[in-house]
């Protein structure tokens, strides 16, 4: 591929001006290169890391081999397959889009596509559903990983390498014992009852705790085996004490959702395990939901490693170079912007204490705010985004609030938009930023798109089909910007007859989501058909956001003259990667902007892991709490904490790679030879079982052969056992050595399997081959949920080990090694009973009537 790339670049590179009138800057060509040597490439925020990825994907798709290019959320899935797509479509290749909710019949032809534009975990959740089908159609990627692109590679591969991706089944949950053990959380008192380690997450019962809760529930040991109430009570204090409303989940209605630390977003679908997200339900009075119980599960570090070719982009990498090396070995290369970087960025500000922090937050505000220049607050949790937007309102500061909360999180489009008008003050958890850029004076794009949706959507979407309410769809001005113009009657004509014209060519739309596909496609510079609808919106599109873009570039240029945005950070996060990210709102493309931290020595992250020297800074340093820390003594202990952190959360997710290659190596062998299994023939699936015959034959043999006095009976009962029908003669068994012995049993196990094949065969064609695959796959997922079970309980147990100097990765190998060798054993043997045992639904009824015409019980099957 090397060799064409040169020619490769060139063909994207004019493709892109001809067809939506962009062209890649040099710097965007050696972002490209980069790719394609599958290296991560740092860039800056607003540099088109979108437009780079235009060129290795072409490159590499050549192949016909396929490439994913995978983003975070389906939004920008779809932004980008819209708006690159056309890029390729153009040169001729096929162009992909996955989202959430799509039938297993559309993913495939996606995924066959030559680039498929797929969030992470779509992908990471196909790859595991693949590896539970049971026959091929089931299966939606069709061909082997080949190359990955991966958008935002730092929140993907780092910030969410904790989490691994599950697949579970629910079980009952004790709903009584999580109820009970909320309401003893709830009166044992900390540093009495129990001690609390914030940075490993931990509680402790002391004595007197231990003491205390088994005279409360009258039982005689909290570890009883039989009747364990210890996890239950540990994970109720965890809910107390660790994880807050508002700053670790929030709740809606009857649900606890979890909030993503890095990003301040919702993690739809996810919950936490062994029991806490059943505890922090029962501690917020919600009735304890179904326990799970995982039946395939992998990590990101796993998934992405599996891929021959992997590369990423990311606007903030270089400072975890060394964990992507470690990790995925991938290389971090930086790569210049196109213009210079204009943002000044000052000296972080730090006090005593939450209430200094906080007034001289206040004091910046106000001053920039009177001026008119547009303000970005970020915040590291909801609850304090939400403590500002009081104090802000306590002082009538009109401003928008960003976070998690499903009021705000719909308005999220709308709130990003505005950030960068004059006067705007926008207060936000990480979510602002991935993906978007904060447009200076305004977004006139998006502000046109609303406008030809307030008459779009309900031409084409009824209220059944999920039509919002219309002061929904209304631009809701920030209340601290001037209000948008009313568009010209001859721009409002033609919207009105855009909606009408899609009306009659198109007729209706299951749901928004189309529609906003459908004026995404328009918005864009692409190449529309003769007579097509998007042609009339396109045209209504162009005059409203030509509108727009006078009042955006007037804004654009008084907020310039201002400085351009302010960036205020409330809190150190726990990598500078983060505090990074947000500082990179500001100064896109050469603008300019401004950004400073303000911090305290109270705040959560420097209590946690501040430790003694931040003790002693407290002790030491005798200022009124409004006066600012200069010295550089404080900056340099604050810059140790948060490396610190740093070292301290990548050596968490370093001990977990380490311990999940082991697993990591066991699923990929056992996915190999399911797979093999999924996509076996006849005959191959035939030969399959009677080598799982023949091996299970000479388990069994060993333990009644080798002696003097050999338990032929024994044997052949054993035998009888596992191959139901075989035909044994003990006089025949009896001739020979041992080695003839086990022949003989072999040659009676085949000739068994064939009298059995042929007699299913004989019900049905190919009807054998059905039940071999069915049962062999079974018994597959059913001691592979056991096994991740059990290897689970042995990395809790061997940790135990490390107090007898023995280590504890050593011990957990080795074990793991053997217990993943019986779980093979296993398959074998099961499937071989199970195959034997199997017998028609009218064959057991027959037999129960010979046996003696009892009546018939009603049975429930389960699904």
């Amino acid at each position: 591929m090397d060799d064409i790339l040169e020619e490769a670049f060139a063909v994207v590179r004019e493709a892109s001006w001809r067809v939506l009138k962009l062209r890649h800057y040099d710097v965007q060509l050696v972002g490209g290169m980069a790719l394609h040597d599958g290296l991560l490439a740092e860039m800056n925020t607003g540099e088109g890391k979108t437009l780079v990825a235009s060129l290795a994907s072409y490159l590499n798709a050549l192949t016909g081999k396929g490439v994913h290019v995978v983003t975070v959320n389906d939004y920008l899935a779809r932004r980008d397959s819209e708006n690159i797509g056309q890029i390729h479509k153009f040169l001729g290749l096929t162009v992909g889009l996955i989202q959430a909710g799509q039938k297993p019949d559309e993913r495939r032809r996606n995924y066959e596509c030559d680039i498929t534009y797929v969030t992470n975990s779509e992908l990471g959740f196909d790859f595991l559903r693949d590896n539970l089908a049971m026959t091929p159609d089931e299966m939606v990627l069709g061909r082997p990983l080949n190359m990955c692109i991966v958008d935002e590679a730092d929140s993907i591969m780092i910030d969410e390498a904790r989490t691994p991706l599950i697949i579970s089944e629910k079980t009952e949950a004790p709903v009584a014992k999580y109820a009970n053990s909320a309401k003893i959380a709830a009166v044992l008192e900390e540093k009495v009852h129990y001690t609390v380690d914030e940075k490993s997450q931990s509680v402790v019962l002391t004595e007197r705790g231990f003491g205390d809760v088994e005279k409360i529930l009258n039982v005689e040991d909290l570890f009883n085996p039989k009747d364990p109430w210890s996890p239950y009570i540990i994970n109720a204090l965890k809910a107390k004490s660790l994880f807050k409303r508002e700053v670790q989940y929030v709740k809606k209605g009857n649900e606890i959702l979890i909030v993503d630390e890095f990003t301040g977003r919702v993690l739809e679908g996810r919950r936490w395990s062994n029991g806490l997200h059943q505890s922090v339900e029962a501690k917020e009075g919600i009735s304890p939901s179904a326990e799970t119980q995982t039946i395939a599960s992998v990590t990101y570090q796993s998934f992405f490693r599996q891929f021959p070719k992997l590369s990423g982009m990311s606007g903030t990498a270089a400072t975890e170079a060394a964990e992507f090396k470690d990790i995925y070995d991938l290389g971090v290369i930086c790569i210049p912007t196109a213009l210079p970087v204009a943002r000044r960025d000052n000296a972080d500000v730090t006090f005593r204490t939450q209430q200094g922090k906080w007034e001289a937050v206040m004091g910046d505000i106000a001053r920039r705010h009177t001026k008119g220049q547009p303000i970005l607050i970020g915040t590291t949790s909801i609850q304090a985004s939400e403590q500002l937007h009081e104090l802000l309102d306590k002082f009538e500061v009109p401003h928008e609030l960003l976070n998690a909360k499903p009021e705000n999180v719909d308005r999220e489009s709308e709130i990003v938009a505005q950030a960068g008008r004059a006067f705007a003050i926008t207060i936000s958890t990480n979510m602002a930023g991935r993906g978007t850029d904060i447009l200076l004076g305004g977004n006139a794009g998006f502000f046109a798109k609303k406008k030809v949706m307030q008459k779009l959507a309900p031409a084409l979407v009824s209220k059944q089909n999920g039509l919002p309410p219309k002061d929904r769809m209304e631009i809701q001005t920030n209340p601290a910007c001037v209000p948008l113009p009313d568009l010209s009657e001859g721009t409002q004509e033609l919207i009105e007859k855009a909606a009408a014209d899609a009306k009659a060519k198109v007729g209706s739309c299951p749901n928004m989501l189309e529609v906003e596909a459908m004026l995404a496609q328009a918005a864009e510079s692409g190449p529309l058909e003769d007579g097509s609808h998007l042609v009339a919106i396109r045209e209504a599109y162009q005059a409203a956001k030509a509108e727009f873009d006078k009042q955006c570039s007037g804004e654009k240029e008084d907020v310039m003259d201002l400085g351009g945005l302010h960036v205020i950070g409330t809190e150190r996060h726990e990598s500078r990667r983060i505090d990074a990210q947000l500082r990179g709102r500001s100064g896109r493309q050469g603008d300019p902007g401004s950004s400073r931290f303000f911090l305290a020595l109270d705040d959560p992250i420097f209590r946690m892991f501040g430790g003694n020297s931040i003790d002693g800074l407290l002790k030491t340093l005798r200022v009124e709490e409004n006066m600012p820390l200069e010295a550089k003594s404080v900056a340099d202990s604050l810059d140790k904490v948060q490396q610190g952190v740093e070292e301290y959360f990548y050596g968490i997710r370093k001990e977990m790679f380490k311990y999940d290659e082991i697993v990591a190596t066991q699923r990929e062998a056992l996915y190999t030879l399911r797979r093999n299994l999924v996509l076996a023939d006849e005959n191959d699936m035939s030969d399959s079982l009677e080598e799982y015959c023949l091996e299970t034959v000479g388990e069994i043999a060993p333990n009644y052969l080798g002696k003097a006095d050999p338990d032929l009976q024994g044997l052949m009962a054993k035998v009888k056992q596992f191959f139901e029908g075989i035909e044994l003669d003990e006089a025949t068994l009896a001739q020979g050595d041992d080695a003839t012995k086990v022949a003989y049993l072999k040659t009676q196990a085949r000739e068994c399997l064939l009298r059995k094949e042929g007699g299913l065969d004989a019900v049905k064609d190919h009807f054998a081959f059905e039940i071999e695959r069915y049962l062999t796959l079974t018994q597959v997922d059913n001691l592979w949920k056991q096994h991740l079970k059990d290897m689970d309980y042995l990395k809790q147990f061997v940790g135990l080990r490390s107090y007898k100097q023995i280590d504890p990765f050593e011990e957990y190998q080795q074990e793991g090694y053997e217990l993943f060798q019986d779980m093979l054993a296993a398959v074998r043997r099961n499937t071989v009973y199970s195959f034997f045992q199997y017998k028609l639904q009218d064959e057991t009824n027959k037999q129960k009537a010979k046996a003696g015409g009892k009546k018939k019980k009603k049975t429930k099957s389960k699904k």
